[in-house]
């Protein structure tokens, strides 16, 4: 299968160094981001999940780490907004151009804007989803946050 996606491409342009970490996605975990550091062998704290929200009127990237629970509060907060909510599966989808499961916060159909977890700074290197199930992307915080243009923040409990 092509490890080439809209996130993959995405990196490949930014000229920044990252690698390429495949798994064998099982569609029955409880959690994705965790089952996904389990078959890495890596720290969950260090695979970050990428979730769909929908702050006030406006779709926002919140990238946190696969351990931890958005606190949604906290995410109205950094994007001034007076609420915050899940984006509901088919949504997201639709917004992204990937299957929940594959979602990454980078190549997605429309640019919006995206915020991480402040926890990203502590690694030398982190993990995010590469747009295909079973695909991850190793990249340093402060590259993927220049790619993606993230705005750090206290966001996950």
């Amino acid at each position: 299968m092509s490890k080439a996606t809209p996130a993959t491409e995405q990196m490949k342009k930014s000229g920044r160094p990252f690698e390429l970490l495949e798994y064998p996605y099982d569609p029955e975990a409880p959690s994705i981001g965790l089952q996904a550091a389990e078959a890495l062998g890596l720290p969950a704290a260090q695979v970050f999940k990428t979730l769909m929200v929908t702050a006030g009127d406006e779709a926002v990237i919140a990238i946190i780490p696969s351990d931890k629970e958005l606190s949604l509060k906290a995410l109205a907060h950094a994007a001034g907004k007076k609420s915050a909510a899940m984006m509901k599966a088919p949504d997201a989808e639709r917004i992204t151009g990937y299957k929940v499961g594959g979602i990454s916060p980078l190549g997605q159909k429309k640019r919006l804007r995206v915020f991480m977890d402040a926890s990203a700074q502590a690694f030398a290197f982190m993990v995010v989803n590469g747009g295909r199930r079973g695909l991850q992307i190793k990249a340093a915080p402060a590259d993927l946050i220049a790619v993606t243009g993230a705005t750090l923040a206290e966001l996950a409990v």
